[in-house]
């Protein structure tokens, strides 16, 4: 089976980057979920797609894979341009502002 080795991305929700600078290697699920017709959970047989290993760098985590025989696929990070303001914070409340206010 073929795993996959990438960087996660921040959530949505978060303006820093603290969970999104390690490496993690997971299996993709190999078999649909089923419902359980008695309680309604979904569940699966596939128990190597609860695995998920998470490594401080890509070599830790290649060099793992290939010591343990997994075929793995490393996805690049796309990173963030940063949003750099000349003024800073302050700029947004300036009275000589030169945009609209939109709020």
């Amino acid at each position: 089976m073929r795993a996959r080795i990438y960087r996660p991305a921040r959530a949505a929700t978060q303006s820093g980057s603290a969970r999104s600078r390690v490496w993690v290697l997971d299996f993709p699920a190999a078999a649909a979920r089923e419902i359980d017709p008695l309680m309604g959970w979904t569940s699966s047989d596939d128990t190597q797609a609860q695995v998920r290993l998470t490594f401080r760098t890509k070599d830790e985590a290649l060099a793992y894979a290939k010591d343990n025989g997994i075929e793995a696929v490393v996805i690049e990070p796309k990173n963030r341009a940063a949003n750099i303001r000349t003024q800073g914070y302050g700029e947004n409340f300036a009275t000589g502002r030169r945009g609209a206010w939109t709020h």
